[in-house]
């Protein structure tokens, strides 16, 4: 089978992926063994290529918004059936017994494993994944649409609820990428005045059409005080005009897992009536049902940028220089082997 994995991490215009030829992966016990049709392309997959996120094990396939019929099942996997179509997300495992995971945090596991981290992803013809944490997807979907909700769609929305917006409250959507743009069309469903903030005149247009509120530069104020907001972009120097923007109480939620260094905060200015920080780590399997239930119910519509699989570090590298308009997916073809 093609696969994608990542050599010596660097920046992405010096092609740190290297598509190779790998023998087809065997699914292990409560495993499934998923035929790739697509795979979401993730700003965390650029930070792993190019060496912010230190790969788990050399050659790692990156690649964890994957959509795919099962094709094969290890020992005791009942929980799909051949054939079935199902999603691959980031979370791969947890270990089940820590303190976080006993409370039900388990996105705060002291033991976890990540999907195009810890294990081969989707940017490959097949792929592994444990039956426990895969999802089954919407037919309200097509496979294209549905591989951006898996990590873009999923984290989005836990932002959105770590953020505290109030109903009817007023929302900054900083960075207006796959997730944002998914995360905006949840806000609106629920009846928030989304503001976007880019430096996309692309996403800004977008942002408009979908109904939000206004849309202006990155570094801009919005137009009226906010009650929430999330940074999607990975850029720190923006934390603090963010919370300069927030009103009395209002809460940041950082939605990446990675960010450039927050400059010093002034504690008047940025912090005091009750402003906050939080940070988005990972989600829970709770989530990502909860999502794709209300994806499917709003219904939410994904915009995409399609790529042939083969050209994986050409989605990479638009990605990289703000090129791709919603979110980029990577399209696997040719016949199963």
């Amino acid at each position: 089978m093609k696969a994608w994995e990542v050599g010596s991490p660097g920046p992405i215009d010096t092609r740190p992926l290297r598509l190779v030829e790998r023998d087809r992966p065997e699914p292990g016990p409560g495993e499934a063994l998923v035929r790739v049709s697509a795979c979401g392309v993730c700003r965390t997959d650029l930070h792993l290529a190019e060496g912010d996120l230190a790969p788990r094990r050399p050659g790692v396939v990156p690649g964890h918004e994957v959509v795919g019929r099962v094709v094969a099942l290890g020992p005791g996997a009942s929980r799909f059936a051949l054939g079935e179509r199902i999603g691959i997300a980031w979370l791969r495992s947890t270990c089940g017994s820590c303190r976080f995971c006993q409370r039900g945090d388990e996105n705060l596991c002291v033991d976890p494993r990540f999907t195009g981290w810890d294990a081969d992803g989707g940017y490959a013809d097949y792929a592994v994944v444990p039956g426990a944490y895969a999802y089954a997807v919407p037919d309200a979907f097509d496979d294209v649409e549905a591989a951006p909700l898996l990590c873009a769609g999923i984290i989005g929305y836990r932002a959105l609820r770590r953020s505290g917006l109030p109903p009817g409250g007023r929302l900054g959507i900083y960075g207006f990428g796959a997730s944002a743009h998914l995360a905006a069309q949840v806000a609106l469903y629920e009846g928030a005045r989304v503001h976007v903030l880019t430096r996309s005149a692309e996403a800004q247009e977008m942002a408009r059409r979908m109904g939000c509120a206004s849309a202006g530069g990155a570094s801009d104020p919005p137009p009226e005080e906010l009650d929430a907001a999330i940074l999607f972009a990975p850029v720190g120097t923006l934390v603090p005009p963010v919370l300069e923007a927030l009103d009395r109480g209002g809460r940041l939620a950082i939605a990446g897992i990675h960010l450039s260094d927050i400059p010093a905060l002034d504690y008047q200015r940025h912090l005091f009536e009750e402003r906050e920080v939080v940070s988005v780590t990972a989600n829970t399997r709770a989530d990502g049902q909860e999502f794709l239930e209300l994806a499917a119910r709003i219904p939410i519509r994904p915009v995409t940028t399609r790529y042939p699989l083969e050209e994986a570090d050409r989605a990479l590298s638009d990605l990289a220089h703000d090129r791709v308009n919603g979110a980029a997916v990577l399209v696997a073809g040719g016949p199963a082997a």
